[in-house]
C-alpha cells in the first residue's frame, strides 16, 4: 500500500477522479469514512460470544474475537476497493481535446490494480476464517455492490441519473425473506422512495447489514439475533445515507451533488417537469444546471420527506438494537444513531 501511495503522487495536479477518491478516504470533513469497521466491532462487543473458544482466539481487552476483528477489516477493505474501482474515467467519452491521456490512462490502471489488490486480500482473509456461511453472506454483499452499478440510467462517465418519475407509487419491499437472494428491481425505478431504497440497499446497506449479521455468525448467535443484526446494519446505513443526502442543501453549499439522492427523487415525484433539466445530463452530468435544481428542491417538499426518511430508518435501527443486552458498546451505537 505504501508503493501505491507513492505511485498516486504522479496523479496529483491532474483531473483524474482517483485523486479525489483517495483524499476522501483519508478525510472527508467528518472522519466518517472509516466508521463501518468500528460499527461491526461495537456490535460484536454488544452481542458477546456464545461459543467455547480458546483464549488465543479472543482479544480479552476489547471483548471481541480475532475473527470478528478480521471481518471488520474486510468490511472496510471491500468498501474502499469499491470506491477506488469507481474512481475511473471513460476516456472515450471525453468531450474536450485530451492532452493528458497518458495520466488519465495511468490513473485508470491504478484504480483497477489498487481495488483488485484490496479485494484479493479480502478473499484471502475470508478464506482464512474457514466459515462457509460467512463466505456466502459476504459474497452476496459483493454481488449487491456490483448490481448497484447497473441500476437505472447513467451518463457516459457512469454517474447515476434518476429514472423518470411514475404517477403510480409503490412501497418497496424485499419479496423474499432470504437476504441472500437478488433484489427485485423492476417495480422500483421511477418510484421515488422505492428507487432510493433499492439503490442504497444495494450500494451501501447490504454490505454493512451483512457484515453485522456475519459477526454474529462468528460468535455462534441464533438466527433470530443474526436477523436483528442485519436489520440494524441495513437501517443504520440507510439513515446515514439520508443524512448525507441532506448536506448539499444546507446553507452555503454550492456545486454538483448526487442526482439520485433522496431530496432529488422526492422532488421529481412532486414536480416531474424538473426531469427536463436532468435529461440534459444524459451525456454528461456537468451539463446540468445544479444551482437551478438546488433552488427548485429547496422550495419543494423533498427535504422534509428526506428528514422523515432519516428518522424512520434511525428508529428502525434503534428498535433492532434493543434486542441486544445493555452494555457500553450498545450505548455507543445508540449515541451514534441519535447524533444523526
Amino acid at each position: 500500500m505504501a508503493n501505491i501511495g507513492l505511485l498516486l503522487r504522479r496523479l496529483i495536479g491532474t483531473r483524474h477522479p482517483l485523486v479525489k477518491t483517495a483524499k476522501g478516504l483519508l478525510y472527508d470533513g467528518r472522519y466518517s469514512t472509516q466508521a463501518w469497521g468500528l460499527i461491526v466491532l461495537l456490535l460484536s462487543k454488544a452481542a458477546g460470544c456464545r461459543l467455547n473458544i480458546q483464549d488465543i482466539e479472543e482479544d480479552k481487552a476489547s471483548g471481541v474475537l480475532n475473527s470478528q476483528r478480521i471481518l471488520a477489516e474486510v468490511t472496510e477493505m471491500i468498501k474502499t476497493s469499491h470506491l477506488i474501482h469507481k474512481g475511473m474515467i471513460n476516456l472515450h467519452a471525453r468531450n474536450s481535446i485530451v492532452d493528458d491521456v497518458g495520466d488519465m490512462l495511468y490513473g485508470n490502471k491504478m484504480a483497477i490494480l489498487s481495488g483488485d489488490y484490496l479485494l484479493s486480500t479480502c478473499c484471502s482473509e475470508l478464506a482464512g476464517l474457514r466459515n462457509q456461511a460467512l463466505n456466502e453472506l459476504i459474497s452476496s454483499a459483493l454481488r449487491d455492490l456490483i448490481e448497484a452499478e447497473f441500476v437505472g440510467l447513467r451518463d457516459k462517465q457512469n454517474n447515476p441519473l434518476p429514472s423518470k418519475p411514475h404517477a403510480r407509487q409503490i412501497e418497496y419491499t424485499v419479496t423474499s425473506q432470504n437476504n441472500m437472494e437478488p433484489m427485485v428491481v423492476s417495480d422500483a425505478l421511477g418510484n421515488a422512495r422505492a428507487e432510493w431504497t433499492l439503490r442504497h440497499i444495494l450500494n451501501t446497506a447490504s454490505l454493512l447489514g451483512k457484515s453485522c449479521q456475519g459477526t454474529l455468525i462468528l460468535a455462534g448467535h441464533s438466527s433470530e439475533l443474526q436477523k436483528h443484526g442485519y436489520l440494524f446494519g441495513k437501517h443504520l446505513a440507510l439513515a446515514w445515507q439520508a443524512c448525507l443526502d441532506l448536506e448539499p442543501f444546507t446553507a452555503g453549499n454550492t456545486g454538483p451533488f448526487n442526482l439520485v439522492s433522496a431530496p432529488v427523487t422526492f422532488h421529481l415525484q412532486y414536480d416531474p417537469s424538473l426531469y427536463a433539466e436532468i435529461e440534459r445530463g444524459m451525456e454528461n452530468v456537468e451539463d446540468i444546471d445544479f444551482e437551478k435544481v438546488r433552488q427548485d428542491i429547496l422550495k419543494g417538499p423533498g427535504l422534509e420527506k428526506t428528514k422523515q426518511l432519516r428518522i424512520e430508518h434511525s428508529n428502525a435501527a434503534l428498535d433492532a438494537l434493543e434486542c441486544f443486552p445493555p452494555s457500553d458498546a450498545r450505548s455507543a451505537l445508540t449515541k451514534m444513531i441519535v447524533a444523526m
